[in-house]
């Protein structure tokens, strides 16, 4: 049975290639449970959730790696940030009701931006246009300008409680190190892995899968790993939001409502906050609070 919410990686011994295979469920049924979207956007936002995944596992790092796409279409924002530690959360914005499951038009002339933000350390951000037909072509097509490293995606969502993706990646020459030879082993595991439906990308097990492509290499699969859908949001965090916005606003939103709430886009949780407490979030080293 396919071992779904977790992503798993391996390696072509011998080669100079790595993989990744992502499955999600539960998680991901999680994430469209916070909000109605259609179709079309539940099926973008699976693909965008599955590459989020893939992509932290390509870069060592504590902190977490955000995907992020803006367009003039009719999805004008959608992202999808996972941890280091594989914990998972995604969103969407639509102003009317898609009418096209195209890619071009969801994502009609737009950028996407990935992000990898470090516990400690400065955040790092790529950003390229969304010109290719679908989200695993412009993630080659990221790598190929940024990275300068052979990548291939496949990605697939059902748009209601799986979706499931696949990452191929060359390695820096260490094992080969003829250019030629490079080039055809990848040409060769590059087709191979085209050859792979969505529908059994979606349902065949991980070993089934590389057997089902690879069985002619010699591949070594690691063990899986958990993938979570945790939400980040906090009050502290939620705290630091509404000082960013200004006690002057935020003391009018007081005066009008005699409460500040807010409610996380991710995962739904509501924060309130009272004026007192207010009071605390704006008063300045050394000010003492009066009443």
């Amino acid at each position: 049975m396919k071992q779904s919410d977790s992503c798993q990686r391996f390696i072509f011994e011998g080669l100079d290639i790595r993989g990744e295979m992502v499955s999600l469920s539960a998680s991901f049924s999680e994430i469209l449970a916070n909000k109605e979207y259609p179709v079309p956007v539940r099926i973008l936002l699976g693909e965008f959730v599955t590459a989020t995944t893939l992509l932290s596992t390509t870069v060592k790092f504590d902190g977490r790696l955000v995907l992020q796409a803006r367009s003039k279409g009719q999805v004008p924002l959608i992202m999808a940030e996972c941890t280091s530690e594989q914990h998972l959360r995604g969103i969407a914005r639509y102003s009317d009701e898609p009418t096209s499951r195209e890619f071009s038009e969801l994502l009609h002339d737009g950028t996407l931006a990935m992000t990898i933000e470090p516990e400690s350390g400065e955040p790092y951000q790529g950003i390229v246009p969304l010109e290719q037909r679908d989200l695993a072509a412009c993630l080659e097509d990221y790598f190929t300008r940024s990275e300068q490293l052979e990548s291939r995606f496949f990605l697939v969502s059902d748009g209601d409680q799986h979706c499931a993706g696949l990452l191929l990646q060359q390695l820096p020459a260490q094992l080969v190190r003829d250019e030629e030879e490079r080039r055809e082993e990848w040409s060769t595991i590059s087709q191979l892995a085209a050859t792979l439906t969505d529908s059994e990308l979606l349902s065949l097990d991980n070993e089934e899968v590389l057997y089902r492509l690879f069985h002619q290499h010699r591949v070594k699969l690691f063990s899986p790993r958990p993938v979570q859908h945790v939400c980040s949001c906090s009050r502290e965090r939620t705290a630091r939001a509404l000082h960013s916005i200004g006690e002057e606003e935020v003391m009018d939103i007081i005066a009008e409502q005699g409460i500040v709430e807010i409610s996380c886009e991710f995962c739904g949780k509501q924060y309130c906050f009272e004026e007192d407490e207010l009071g605390l979030l704006f008063q300045r080293p050394g000010e003492k609070k009066t009443h």
